[in-house]
């Protein structure tokens, strides 16, 4: 299997069929045979502060020594994705009475209804004769008795930690209605070192923050890493040489080129959703506009002429309007406008300043780093400027980037501190109600998050 980080499993065949090979690389998943459940066992997760679900996570068992931590390892890491959420409450594996060798058939869900889980996972792993490994898993509603979903994945055993991820994107699904997040990766720039020598290279880690690596060396400063839809390659400003310039970033080689060679600086750059084209802002004798390049033809267009600073470009996920921030009106707004920089419209009205607009995949919402008063704010509105709400403030936040099922944000804090330019810098967390703020680890500082879209598109 090729490179296990950057390729997905294979998803959705029907049991009955045949392996297929998508995008030439080998693994399945197949769906186990469900019956209905008599009850419907969901989430709300438009409410705020919602009792996280009892859900029991138990061991994959295997019969085959090689396969056993294999299991163990996958169920711990379904468990912690699910608990990330903040939506359910994997319950401890002492309390368990039923073992996972007593319900390869069918649990009995009067052991599990004793320790209050609502709902359960079940399944096993197996070691094929070619070497690859086949992992099943089945979702069960406790007090309706019923199987809610199941699946099957073959698989390499080096990919465990992408099949448990998609594991738990499976049951996250099935329990919310919404898709999952877990098989993500995150891209921001690691700091390390006093305000004065700070040193910024691009790192790239899963979203759990396993398989953490560096992707530059930090002889040179990098600034807001953004993902292509693919999620294969990144796009970000470098001062190499004392020269900022916008470059793209090729996560498979390594390779990075310069987007075209402009006279002044450019800054802000994010990809298209079709991936075509990168949106960027361009800095000239002390004005900055927002243009677009093809990445085929390297044509450029400009899309604001307005003798103002205007950056911060983020598309719509259908690729038709663009958000962006400006100081046109006075003082730093968000503004929207369509593709091709026409209709132009002020969105945000509340008090103090608003930066670093970026639209949800979903497209219903704009999220945006707000300044008054001295305080910062992460918070969201509709693409139209109405119901503004402020997640989370202190005394720096900035930068948010959608999880890609539009439900969960992340950006990064800097602590307040006596040093000139700030304390240390980390990576946070959020859902869409507010609640649910927590720290994302990283091995060193953490600054200019980005999410990358579902690496099993």
């Amino acid at each position: 299997m090729t490179d296990p980080a950057n390729r997905g499993p294979e998803m959705g065949r029907p049991l009955a069929s045949r392996r297929a090979v998508l995008g030439g690389v080998a693994g399945a998943a197949a769906m186990l045979a469900a019956r209905p459940a008599l009850a419907l066992l969901e989430i709300d997760i438009t409410r705020g502060n919602v009792d996280p679900l009892p859900i029991a996570v138990t061991d994959l068992y295997s019969e085959d020594p090689a396969a056993t931590q294999l299991g163990i390892d996958m169920s711990r890491i379904v468990a912690a994705d699910l608990q990330i959420s903040g939506l359910f409450r994997p319950l401890p594996r002492e309390a368990f009475i039923q073992q996972p060798a007593d319900m390869q058939m069918r649990p009995r869900f009067v052991d599990w209804r004793t320790i209050n889980a609502q709902a359960l996972v079940t399944g096993r792993a197996v070691l094929e004769a070619d070497g690859r490994m086949r992992v099943e898993f089945r979702l069960w509603d406790v007090f309706a008795e019923q199987q809610m979903t199941g699946l099957a994945f073959t698989s390499t055993p080096e990919n465990w930690r992408r099949v448990a991820h998609l594991i738990a994107d499976q049951i996250y699904e099935r329990l919310t209605g919404e898709r999952g997040y877990f098989d993500t990766r995150i891209v921001y720039v690691s700091e390390t070192g006093p305000m004065t020598q700070r040193m910024k290279r691009l790192a790239i880690m899963d979203q759990d923050g396993a398989n953490h690596r560096f992707l530059t060396d930090g002889s040179y400063l990098v600034l807001t890493p953004r993902f292509s839809p693919t999620a294969q390659e990144i796009t970000y400003l470098a001062y190499i040489n004392n020269r900022p310039r916008v470059y793209i970033y090729n996560i498979d080689t390594g390779q990075q080129e310069i987007l075209g060679d402009f006279p002044g600086m450019t800054y802000a750059p994010r990809f298209s959703p079709d991936g075509r084209k990168v949106v960027m802002s361009l800095a000239q004798s002390g004005n900055s506009d927002v243009y677009t390049m093809d990445l085929q033809t390297r044509s450029v267009e400009r899309l604001t002429t307005s003798a103002s600073i205007d950056t911060s470009p983020s598309y719509s996920p259908d690729g038709e309007r663009i958000t962006f921030n400006s100081d046109r009106g006075g003082s730093q707004q968000i503004y929207v406008m369509d593709a091709h920089g026409g209709g132009i419209q002020r969105i945000s009205f509340g008090s103090g300043r608003y930066a670093t607009p970026v639209w949800s995949p979903r497209g219903d919402l704009i999220a945006f780093t707000k300044i008054d008063s001295g305080t910062f704010y992460i918070g969201v509105m509709r693409p139209d400027g109405s119901g503004e709400r402020l997640l989370t403030e202190s005394f720096l936040v900035e930068g948010p980037t959608w999880a890609p099922n539009g439900r969960v944000l992340m950006y990064f804090r800097q602590d307040q501190t006596t040093e000139a330019g700030g304390g240390d810098v980390s990576l946070w967390s959020i859902d869409l109600t507010g609640y649910n703020e927590r720290r994302v680890a990283t091995p060193l500082m953490g600054s200019d998050p980005a999410w990358s879209p579902p690496l099993s598109a």
